[in-house]
């Protein structure tokens, strides 16, 4: 078996399904680059991602990612991994994976990985010197994230059939991506039990706990236009009729609507779980329909928008960090907590679905005025 399928099936992880990851985004390779037998690692390397997944807490994704690396590196070498010397490395982390493909920051994760491997070896007295110490990160330049257009993102969020299950869904799903700044992944992993009702100047307001990137765990308020949204799917005749059900009794909260991969009699439960695909897909589908461009059509594009209206609203960098989950290099990944009322006053006043004409528009606006 496969070490990274033994991690990744794990179901605590939230995985019910194994593939191999084929990294196409990061390194824009072809597949057949990147699918890789990681059986075939030494048994040193298995131990280290032990190591990374059950002690440092890494996620089974980084994880995976770091065994994809070192078997590369294996791979490139003519003799074992405790063997290799500084110019093995530098030649490998350079020249090899710039013939290959790799950008400067793609390279610079494998080198992250490769000098972790080597500094726990050297601590675990596996080698007697340490070969990646002064290994050299390549330089890569900033990119600056491309956000969506407020009136792009209106245009977006009148697309979905409002008068469909499906396309209440799709508008509830892109309000929480433009109103709390969701990865796809946090979005896709929702269940019921991630949603917490609350009390905000005597009205019932909405939370969500959500579990994104390095399996960190954030609680954000959820817009009112985004609530409206998502209480109309909950509500919706067609959610009620789907068998959700987990084996631990919560549900899915967002389901797909069809797969035919899938038997009839299993399409229950956790397949019924829409993916990051499909979401993808409908955004895509969605900009088009609207004349928006491509470069904009991507979910990271709604998250970005967040970040950048937080910033025009003067809402303070702490905030912005607490709301999208970012750590903060400055403080080596110290995350300041705020109340969820504080971020709730922060979001109403600044998030972008306040400024959009919706169909959900004249009922939120109504819910404010009572407040």
């Amino acid at each position: 078996m496969l070490w990274v399928l033994k991690a990744l099936n794990l179901k605590a992880l939230g995985y019910n399904k194994w593939v191999i990851h084929k990294f196409e985004a990061d390194l824009c390779l072809p597949p057949e680059l990147v699918i890789m037998d990681i059986s075939k690692l030494e048994p040193v390397v298995h131990r280290w991602l032990d190591y990374k997944l059950m002690n440092e807490g890494k996620s089974a994704r980084t994880v995976d990612k770091y065994a994809g690396y070192l078997l590369r590196l294996q791979n490139y070498l003519d003799k074992p991994l405790l063997e290799a010397e500084r110019d093995d490395l530098v030649n490998f982390t350079g020249l090899h994976l710039h013939s290959e493909g790799f950008k400067p920051r793609s390279r610079r994760a494998v080198v992250a990985a490769v000098r972790g491997f080597y500094a726990w070896c050297l601590k675990n007295q596996h080698i007697s010197q340490d070969p990646a110490r002064d290994l050299e990160y390549p330089k890569s330049g900033q990119r600056l994230p491309t956000s969506m257009s407020l009136s792009h993102a209106e245009k977006l969020l009148m697309q979905p059939d409002i008068a469909t299950f499906t396309g209440v869904r799709d508008a509830a799903i892109l309000a929480l991506m433009m109103g709390c700044g969701f990865r796809m992944g946090g979005i896709t992993a929702l269940n019921d039990s991630n949603l917490i009702w609350y009390k905000h100047q005597d009205k019932d307001r909405l939370a969500i706990r959500v579990i994104e990137k390095g399996d960190k765990e954030r609680v954000i308020p959820v817009p009112v236009e985004a609530m409206l949204l998502l209480q109309a799917y909950l509500g919706h005749r067609e959610l009620h009729d789907i068998d959700r059900l987990l084996e631990n009794g919560d549900r899915v909260l967002f389901v797909s609507t069809g797969n035919r991969l899938v038997p009839a009699c299993d399409y229950r439960g956790e397949e019924r779980r829409l993916s990051a695909r499909s979401i993808d897909k409908f955004i895509k589908r969605y900009a088009e329909d609207a004349g928006i461009p491509n470069a904009e059509a991507h979910a990271h594009a709604l998250r970005h928008l967040v970040g950048t209206e937080l910033a025009e609203e003067s809402a303070t960098s702490f905030e912005i960090q607490s709301i999208l989950g970012h750590a903060d290099p400055k403080t080596s990944q110290t995350y300041i907590k705020l109340a969820v009322r504080k971020l709730t006053d922060v979001l109403d006043k600044a998030n972008p679905l306040e400024k959009l004409n919706t169909p959900i528009s004249p009922l939120a606006k109504e819910f404010k005025r009572a407040l």
